[in-house]
């Protein structure tokens, strides 16, 4: 696997035996031992997974929360230090150019982290929307990311010394010390699980990651980073989520600021409010043996009515679920859709989301 990036990570993934694959221009692990297994002990105990090929785009300086406002569909000047916000950011039509989640490390200090693939395109996109005052950096290179998610997460960090979890509330954030290092811990997830993500310099990842697998976390890669983000019915950019794809249509609006508006695309995402979606994204469940894979055609009746955008076996719920995109007198729970498998229909049911609570 030429011309990869790796993660701080990488000699450890190498030496844990993982099964390495290329994802958003990293080389990446997939898995350890067994995917179903890992995603349990994610949902049981504690898994531990490198995201650190996600990206982190610095704000800094007097129009930083301004520029961010501007940027993001997500309320910003409200935003509390040591707190944290998912938004989106859309393009002048409306389009979804990335979903971020906004932290804000000070009055005048903000930072987005942003999705892997779409580093140098968000990065690039800030600086051209944002004044020199706002202070645009891109820290990505220089940022480890891990993600420790399960009911035992809280223990673990405890166990290594970390202080007052119990108060910390989701899309909470802090600045602490863990084993000697100073990093943000956060608690936001995309699992569906309880969990936190942790924020260090590259060059102490090894050291943290070597202590929290000691303390009981089981390391994880992205095949149960994506089923167990399924179950959640999280949208992944590329799959449910793009610059074509409107926040309405991805039954995201409870994110947008539609009535104050002042973000890049709010126009154009009122006019789509008005004359409502064409398509709204829907989760199913299969009624008959078959796995729903990206790509695959939806049809109602014999025919075509959308494409499933994310599918697989949830091993929580021993049952094949999946996201995709539909009209919208199909979206509603109790539907029945058709998943076409290799030219043959599968029942599925449009269900309530997320599968697994």
């Amino acid at each position: 696997m030429t011309g990869l990036q790796h993660t701080p990570l990488h000699r450890i993934h190498i030496a844990l035996g993982a099964r390495m694959v290329p994802f958003a221009g990293f080389e990446m692990p997939v898995q350890y031992d067994s995917i179903k297994e890992e995603h349990t002990a994610v949902r049981q105990k504690a898994g531990l997974f490198d995201v650190s090929h996600m990206g982190q785009i610095h704000f800094a300086g007097p129009e930083a929360v301004t520029a961010v406002e501007r940027l993001v569909t997500c309320k910003v000047a409200s935003l509390r230090v040591g707190r944290v916000r998912y938004g989106l950011l859309c393009n002048e039509e409306g389009g979804i150019v990335d979903d971020v989640t906004v932290y804000r490390a000070a009055e005048d200090e903000l930072f987005l982290c942003v999705n892997a693939a779409n580093v140098e395109k968000d990065y690039r996109w800030c600086v051209r929307h944002a004044t020199k005052a706002a202070g645009v950096r891109n820290r990505s290179a220089e940022t480890a990311l891990l993600a420790l998610q399960g009911p035992d997460s809280s223990r673990i960090l405890e166990s290594l010394g970390a202080t007052a979890l119990p108060e910390m509330r989701r899309f909470q954030f802090t600045e602490t010390e863990l084993t000697g290092v100073k990093l943000l811990l956060s608690r936001t997830g995309y699992t569906g699980s309880d969990g936190f993500e942790i924020f260090v310099q590259a060059e102490a990842a090894q050291g943290l990651w070597k202590a929290l697998t000691g303390a009981g976390a089981r390391p994880c890669g992205l095949g149960a980073r994506d089923t167990l983000r399924l179950e959640a019915a999280l949208p992944l950019y590329g799959h449910e989520l793009d610059d074509s794809t409107s926040p309405l249509e991805a039954r995201l609006e409870r994110f947008v600021k539609l009535k104050e508006g002042g973000f890049i695309g709010a126009e154009a995402i009122r006019a789509r409010a008005e004359t409502g979606p064409s398509r709204l994204l829907a989760g199913f469940e299969m009624l008959e043996r078959g796995i729903a894979r990206e790509g695959y055609p939806i049809a109602r009746s014999g025919q075509p009515v959308g494409v499933v955008s994310s599918g697989g076996p949830s091993p929580t719920l021993g049952k094949s679920i999946g996201l995709g995109y539909v009209p919208p007198a199909l979206a509603e729970p109790g539907q029945a859709l058709d998943i076409v498998i290799r030219g043959k229909p599968v029942a599925a049911r449009v269900v309530e989301t997320p599968f697994v609570r």
